[in-house]
């Protein structure tokens, strides 16, 4: 009996595999995600805590703020998932707050990755100004602007003098 339940679970686990690999647009905006996702993290572990509050120019918001910004995606990602979520990052400034709050917000944009397949894909959300959008364009629109935001993280690093994640090269 025992190998018949396991035999139908595996059976189970790559059928709901094979399911979501069917689309190969699905996995490589995932792969295109989780690259991002890395490179996030990996800025707001690098920017030392006393550049937190660095800001340009006057105008601009502090690498704080950016970094609380990125982290309010939870809201778009658990919101694809189940009930939406304030962002974690709300009235943080320590490097370890925002960095925390951060990784919970990619926790929740992984969970709604993880769950994405063709028919959730398709299904529609309110957008912005009344109009609607697809889950998956949800998905892929927060990726473009984090990579906008990663863009702009990366010269507040330059000019604080620290290599982006994505230019560190480590010793030659």
């Amino acid at each position: 009996m025992k190998r018949c339940t396991l035999l139908t679970l595996a059976f189970a686990l790559a059928s709901a595999a094979a399911l979501q690999a069917q689309n190969p647009v699905i996995g490589e905006q995932k792969a295109a995600y989780t690259a991002n996702k890395t490179n996030l993290i990996k800025a707001a572990e690098k920017m030392p805590e006393e550049a937190y509050s660095f800001k340009p120019t006057p105008e601009m918001q502090t690498f704080a703020e950016r970094i609380a910004h990125v982290a309010g995606q939870i809201g778009t990602c658990s919101g694809l998932t189940g009930e939406r979520k304030a962002s974690p990052a709300a009235g943080k400034t320590s490097r370890a707050d925002l960095v925390a709050a951060l990784k919970a917000s990619f926790d929740a944009c992984d969970a709604a990755w993880d769950a994405m397949n063709d028919d959730m894909a398709m299904q529609t959300i309110a957008g912005r100004g009344g109009q609607t959008r697809t889950k998956i364009t949800a998905l892929i629109g927060n990726t473009t602007h984090n990579t906008e935001l990663y863009g702009y993280i990366s010269v507040y690093m330059r000019l604080k003098g620290v290599v982006p994640p994505t230019s560190d090269r480590g010793p030659m």
